[in-house]
């Protein structure tokens, strides 16, 4: 996996399938969220997602007031999303 990050957004590709990949994740949010209260992430590829994952986006939503706008390249991801009822609460779209 791979992530870049601008102002106020993240871009993401490959699989977020470890728990370096949440870390990584984790500490570019964490510095995007002393500057700003939305952010944008963009993940491009990634099949899924790990559980650390969902667990830290939704902490940001819904305990730091964070607003969260997932891009999702792929369809099995964003199928993931509905099936969990988090689609709305990331503000995701299929791309």
């Amino acid at each position: 996996m791979e992530i870049k990050s601008t102002s106020n957004s993240v871009i993401i590709t490959g699989n977020i399938k470890s728990i370096m990949d949440f870390q990584s994740i984790k500490t570019e949010l964490d510095a995007l969220s002393k500057t700003t209260k939305t952010i944008t992430i963009d993940i491009k590829d990634s099949l899924s997602m790990t559980s650390s994952a969902i667990g830290y986006f939704t902490k940001l939503i819904l305990k730091d007031g964070i607003s969260i706008h997932m891009k999702i390249g792929n369809a099995q991801l964003f199928e993931l999303l509905t099936d969990l009822n988090l689609a709305g609460t990331f503000k995701a779209t299929k791309v």
